[in-house]
């Protein structure tokens, strides 16, 4: 293995960065680039038409790059532009809130820099955790500085994942993993390889007047047909959730649908 390339979506604040890069160099060479701030809800968007500004700064010893941009944006910064020679993995995370269902999972920034990754052909992992009930507490207290060692714990269980996945290696059997780390869990926890439950949301702006409107979402999810052994399910039973991801995906279409059409070769 060359080198790590570790990113996220909450920026360069993140309560979990610092401790997630500390345990990461545990596996050798890791190098960050993430946003100058949050990114969360972005998914796998590329800037186009605005100028990406960096920044090398330094965070409790660590050396990092900022930037002005997506995380997809870091993603190709880190790959083709800052470095000399690719990353052999690009580590997401770890994301302050799950990333699971698939109404989260295409719009996580966390997720679409691993996307982003699989597009440039390099393994990535995506990390994520969070709480099943109360998230506005549960939130509040991630980013107290009362959650130092929860972070640290956390770190710990994330670094072992990357760890153990790489080992597959993880191009072996998906491009992307998605993993969701419940907030209590430790190196003990019980692990469940999972599908995306399909799951979607509701409203996500509210009206302030003038024709403006701001990012409201009040958490209403939408079920979209049973999924066995999914992601969300596992979140409900405290289990870490490793969830392989293929890009793309293709369904089959009925045969009343196709009839005439010429289908792919087998």
């Amino acid at each position: 293995m060359s080198w790590i390339l570790l990113t996220n979506d909450d920026g360069v604040d993140s309560p979990a960065l610092v401790p997630f890069a500390r345990e990461l160099e545990r596996l050798g060479d890791v190098r960050v680039v993430v946003p100058d701030g949050e990114r969360s809800w972005s998914g796998k968007a590329i800037t186009r038409f605005e100028p990406i500004r960096t920044e090398t700064i330094e965070r409790d010893g660590i050396g990092m790059v900022t930037h002005t941009g997506t995380p997809a944006d870091g993603v190709q910064l880190g790959v083709h532009t800052l470095y000399d020679d690719p990353p052999s993995l690009v580590v997401s995370g770890i994301n302050l809130g799950f990333n699971h269902g698939a109404g989260y999972l295409w719009s996580s920034g966390t997720v679409g820099a691993a996307v982003e990754a699989w597009v440039s052909d390099v393994p990535s992992i995506a990390l994520s955790t969070g709480a099943i009930e109360d998230w506005e507490a549960w939130r509040a207290r991630a980013h107290s500085d009362e959650a130092a060692d929860d972070w640290h714990r956390l770190a710990v269980v994330g670094a072992q994942l990357v760890e153990d996945l790489r080992s597959g290696p993880v191009g072996d059997f998906a491009d992307v993993v998605s993993v969701n780390i419940p907030w209590d869990a430790d190196r003990t926890s019980r692990r469940r390889v999972t599908r995306v439950a399909r799951t979607g949301y509701d409203r996500l702006f509210g009206a302030v007047g003038g024709g403006v409107y701001v990012h409201d979402f009040g958490g209403g999810i939408t079920q979209r047909g049973a999924v066995p052994g999914n992601d969300v399910d596992a979140a409900h039973d405290g289990v870490i959730s490793i969830t392989p991801l293929r890009m793309p995906a293709a369904a089959e279409l009925p045969p009343e649908v196709v009839a005439g059409i010429e289908r792919p070769a087998r």
